[in-house]
């Protein structure tokens, strides 16, 4: 077979993320007691508390990629981290400093990694996000190292296996969007996130 590049794409595919709902539904509702639910002005990860039974992964309007970029946090996140609101992470908004933008890029290449896993295999352009429009200055980041980053984990999750949770959502992502490519077909470059 032949190796699948990343900027692959189904030709008239549907990329309604209520698509991704039903999907992470179907892999992790009963075991995780976990909902993918869009609409949220900003991405949120909110563990069940009083009144709620059910944990709620939110993903940025109705933004396929936002929905894709959330699950792989999800998958990533271990038993601790999903009973923290957002994971337990920080967020820095726009205009991170470059000591802020590391850190930001220290706990992001897996989880875009993933996310380029996931894109694949739906058939949708992945594209990497440094989430950081303009630096202190107004200078763009490099991202030349976080790129290496991600591309070094995709391909180490390639080799070693996905985390159980991601393999679980990819193979289910391969079957609802009719792609039958295997984790070993694909091809990741660096090249391919420019």
């Amino acid at each position: 077979m032949t190796a699948v590049v990343a900027h692959a794409s189904c030709v008239g595919a549907d990329f309604d993320p209520r698509r991704l709902e039903q999907v992470f539904a179907r892999c992790f509702a009963a075991e995780f007691r976990t909902r993918l639910c869009g609409g949220a002005r900003e991405p949120l990860y909110q563990p069940a508390g009083e009144g709620s039974q059910v944990h709620l992964l939110w993903y940025r309007e109705d933004y396929f990629a936002s929905a894709l970029h959330e699950v792989a946090h999800w998958c990533i996140a271990g038993e601790q981290r999903r009973q923290q609101l957002d994971f337990g992470y920080w967020y820095a908004p726009d205009g991170r400093s470059p000591e802020q933008q590391g850190a930001f890029e220290a706990v992001e290449y897996k989880p875009q990694a993933l996310e380029w896993f996931f894109s694949l295999a739906c058939g949708y352009r992945f594209r990497l996000s440094a989430d950081n429009l303009g630096m202190p200055g107004g200078e763009m980041p490099d991202a030349s190292e976080f790129r290496g980053r991600v591309c070094e984990q995709a391909r180490y999750w390639q080799r070693s296996g996905l985390p159980a949770r991601a393999g679980v959502f990819y193979r289910e992502l391969c079957r609802e969007f009719a792609n039958e490519v295997g984790v070993n077909d694909l091809h990741f470059s660096e090249e391919q996130l420019l």
